[in-house]
């Protein structure tokens, strides 16, 4: 199974399978005949460090950005959300000018790897996934006739890529863990859902909630990391992988309080009564009904 990213321009082709060493022939400047052709035909899917370095760029709450600049999608058949950059009527990337992009120096990650396609593949039985790459050459791109050379590690470098990648391979992991896993997971609960949708994406709710009373009740953390989850969004967001992890795969990631299931039951054992004896008055209510008719 494997997790692909997005490229701002679609394609049919079937590239070759290229590892870190191969070397690759691109260039992309203000002077090619080309120029922004790629991003105004975009379709970019974005990751959790994409949303953190473009709202900062911007200066909006994450709130704010994904409400006006991405569209929600489903990632897999049991409805994990993802986002994508919304593009204007015509398909072209919202910050995409006639001198280029305006967020460059914090463009998303799929922009910085075109044109090279990026997989995460797992073997099966393997302890770990293994990153493959892939060189996509479309008619509309000139920057393949350049002269400059380079391998595709040299060009990550350059593109300020292995940064994003260091930020973004735990949360890739658990889109591939999840697809790996297929039904032995199960549709998780629509809590989990929208778990994986703050965590990922909404880092000022997603701080909200872990600095609530009764996130601090559930799980025993100290201070002084609630300290650093309270100012850094990086931090918290590596902190959202763990506790997702945590949610749908039960690894013990985050310690809880002692007895913290135990006082959420009886927190909650109230309403959980309420709602158990309004299902069984419906249920009798149908019953009664259906003898009725009888």
């Amino acid at each position: 199974m494997s997790e692909k990213f997005d490229l701002p321009h679609q394609s049919d082709m079937v590239p070759q399978k290229l590892e870190l060493g191969a070397e690759i022939q691109f260039s992309c400047h203000k002077g090619i005949s080309c120029f922004n052709a790629c991003c105004k035909q975009a379709d970019l899917t974005l990751t959790p460090y994409d949303v953190i370095r473009l709202k900062d760029h911007l200066g909006m709450s994450s709130a704010d950005f994904l409400k006006e600049h991405t569209a929600p999608y489903q990632m897999d058949q049991d409805g994990l959300p993802g986002i994508k950059m919304r593009t204007d009527d015509s398909g072209a990337c919202l910050f995409v000018t006639d001198e280029g992009c305006s967020v460059y120096e914090n463009r998303p990650t799929a922009c910085r790897y075109y044109p090279l396609g990026h997989m995460a593949m797992k073997p099966k039985d393997a302890n770990s996934d293994e990153a493959h790459y892939f060189l996509i050459s479309e008619d509309h791109c000139k920057g393949h006739f350049e002269d400059k050379k380079q391998t595709i590690n040299e060009y990550r470098k350059e593109l300020g890529i292995v940064d994003y990648d260091g930020y973004n391979k735990e949360w890739l992991q658990i889109i591939l863990k999840k697809k790996s896993a297929g039904p032995t997971v199960g549709r998780p609960p629509e809590s989990s859902l929208q778990l994986f949708f703050m965590a990922s994406y909404d880092m000022d709710r997603f701080r909200r909630f872990v600095m609530s009373e009764q996130f601090r009740k559930t799980y025993n953390i100290d201070e002084s990391t609630y300290e650093i989850l309270e100012k850094e969004d990086v931090a918290l967001m590596q902190f959202g992988v763990r506790l997702m992890k945590q949610v749908f795969f039960g690894e013990r990631t985050v310690a809880e309080q002692k007895d913290a299931w135990e006082k959420r039951v009886e927190e909650r054992k109230e309403v959980w009564d309420m709602r158990r004896d309004a299902e069984i008055s419906r249920k009798q209510k149908e019953d009664d009904e259906k003898y009725k008719d009888a």
